[in-house]
């Protein structure tokens, strides 16, 4: 017999309901200059998601989960993300070393700024900051279209 077109809707709803419930996703807000850096650089494999400061280890998703990305008011919306790998702390040098222009920012010191600014601090110079890393995979930056 035949499935009725209600009956296949009901079945097809709760399929994409029950998807929506098991995925295991989070959405972090972010700056426009560091998504639009990182939207502008080409094809990446990985992109630092830096917090600046190390309050506590990142554990809202588990690796593999998908990390969104959603820029601050007025931009209220999501613009991209990725899939987070790890959380680490690091020095902001040790950081630009190792992810260069993956952590959104042109130079190590228009990083520094970013992360006074954030941190609401007087620039310290020579002061190199320990920040919350939080590596994500395959990053994809949407479009405003999309």
């Amino acid at each position: 017999m035949a499935r009725s077109a209600l009956a296949e809707g009901i079945a097809q709803f709760q399929r994409e309901y029950f998807w929506v419930l098991a995925m295991n996703a989070f959405v972090a807000v972010t700056d426009k200059s560091w998504f639009t850096h990182l939207q502008t650089a080409g094809d990446l494999d990985e992109v630092n998601f830096w917090q600046p400061s190390t309050v506590g280890a990142f554990r809202a998703i588990d690796p593999g989960g998908l990390f969104l990305f959603k820029l601050h008011s007025p931009d209220d919306f999501i613009v991209g993300g990725g899939f987070f790998s790890y959380w680490t702390k690091l020095r902001a040098s040790f950081a630009w070393e190792a992810f260069g222009i993956k952590n959104g920012a042109s130079t190590l010191e228009d990083m520094r700024d970013r992360i006074e600014r954030y941190r609401r601090i007087r620039p310290g110079p020579g002061v190199d900051y320990e920040i919350g890393c939080i590596l994500l995979q395959q990053p994809f930056f949407l479009t405003p279209a999309e």
